[in-house]
């Protein structure tokens, strides 16, 4: 057995951190140095560090505690006010990068199959939120009421691209059948809302029968609810696994643990999970050598993917949502970010064979400048704000005071610990 993969994580974790400070420095969210800190130290670059299975598998569940994290720290009430408005986000923030992504494909591929042009407009309606909820939490306006619009536009979202890449998968012969997936994105939230049900009052039930001696139980039962629901998010329903865990989260928000259970689990993604998530993206980076017709390509499907969401996702949360000029373009910023969904349905569309090898790269290049642009365009579009501003005073009320309740336990434990060992 080789234990090789304990120096690949410890030069990830060393790397991510150095880059992140050097990003820092530069007034830069750190993320952008953990994706940076891959890219470099990888085979697009320096070759230091190979992508392997074991990254891919830390960084799946890396991206699923990050997402399961998100929910317990987002308010439910604030999302169902933000429904109407996020619906309208995702839904013009995936029809028109879906149009722009399909006619910047037909410019440069007039005499292919009109499958490829729309599969490369289908790659572009993805969303990936996860980085974007990092870059939200490092500026201090997550729960406000663009991160939460942000966050409940990118599970709808998520919906709508799953159900865009069933009807182009239809049309590439590959037997998808949108009744089918409606049906189980439908079952799927009937069983989230079962068991938010049941988990509520099972964590009722543990507060009244278990003595502050036992509080680790809950965290415990918490990350297995996280594990149990993206499994079967994906499995059971073909909804994505961070969809599922998200959902965990906000089950978990709802009961009088959550802000305790968030402590203990939040470590647990940052020191590991999180940096390898980051770095797994610009690890799966390779740069081949490109022709001027396949560099504009890349330059032009850059600029449509950035441009397409922030027109996109900005028009419905100003003219739908009622957001300020500068609050839509903040939205529309916060779901630029690509990451790991387009990935993974660009390579759907290679392993079927509608979208052509050369055009995979210029794919690759759009995901990471994407994901790296959204965190740095978010530090610019928030420049200016009080990080309080657009906080709802209800929600940072319930905060403060279960911050409160959650430092007198702790409190208590330790004079309970201290006795303990004054006895011994």
């Amino acid at each position: 057995m080789s234990y090789d993969y304990l120096i690949a994580i410890c030069m990830v974790l060393l790397s991510t951190k150095v880059f992140g400070l050097i990003t820092g420095r530069l007034h830069m969210p750190q993320v952008v140095g953990a994706l940076l800190a891959g890219l470099i130290m990888g085979p697009a670059m320096l070759n230091l560090i190979q992508p392997s299975e074991l990254f891919d598998q830390l960084s799946e569940l890396g991206v699923i505690v990050m997402m399961f994290c998100a929910g317990m720290e987002t308010s439910v009430d604030e999302l169902k006010a933000a429904g109407k408005t996020s619906f309208m986000v995702a839904l013009l923030g995936v029809l028109l990068p879906l149009g722009m992504g399909t006619a910047l494909m037909m410019a440069f591929n007039p005499t292919g199959p009109m499958l490829e042009n729309v599969f490369v407009g289908t790659v572009l309606t993805a969303t990936s939120v996860s980085i974007t909820v990092e870059a939200l939490k490092e500026l201090g306006r997550f729960s406000t009421k663009v991160g939460n619009t942000i966050l409940a536009a990118a599970v709808i979202d998520d919906v709508l691209g799953l159900i865009c890449l069933t009807v182009v998968t239809s049309l590439g012969g590959q037997g998808g059948n949108i009744g089918l997936v409606l049906l189980k994105v439908v079952l799927f939230f009937l069983c989230a809302m079962v068991l938010a049900f049941l988990a509520y009052h099972f964590f009722l039930w543990c507060e009244k029968k278990l003595d502050d001696r036992k509080l680790n139980y809950f965290p415990i039962a918490a990350f297995a609810l996280c594990l149990l629901m993206a499994w079967g998010a994906e499995e059971l329903f073909g909804v994505a696994d961070i969809i599922g865990a998200f959902f965990a989260g906000l089950i978990i928000s709802t009961t009088n643990k959550g802000e305790y259970i968030t402590s203990r689990c939040a470590p647990l993604s940052y020191l590991l999970l999180t940096p390898i998530f980051f770095a797994n993206i610009g690890l799966s980076v390779t740069l081949p050598a490109m022709s001027g017709s396949l560099l504009l390509f890349t330059v032009l499907l850059i600029l449509v993917g950035i441009s397409s969401k922030l027109v996109g996702c900005g028009i419905g949360a100003r003219y739908f949502g009622g957001f300020e000029k500068k609050q839509a373009v903040q939205v529309g910023i916060g779901m630029v970010c690509r990451g790991e969904v387009a990935l993974i349905v660009a390579n759907k569309g290679m392993a079927m064979g509608v979208v052509p090898a050369e055009y995979f790269s210029p794919i690759v290049i759009m995901v990471i400048v994407c994901t790296v642009l959204t965190p740095v365009l978010l530090k610019v579009a928030f420049k200016g704000d009080s990080p309080y501003e657009g906080l709802e005073v209800s929600t940072l009320a319930e905060k403060m005071v279960m911050r409160e309740q959650l430092d007198m336990v702790a409190q208590q434990l330790i004079t309970k610990e201290k006795a303990r060992r004054n006895k011994q």
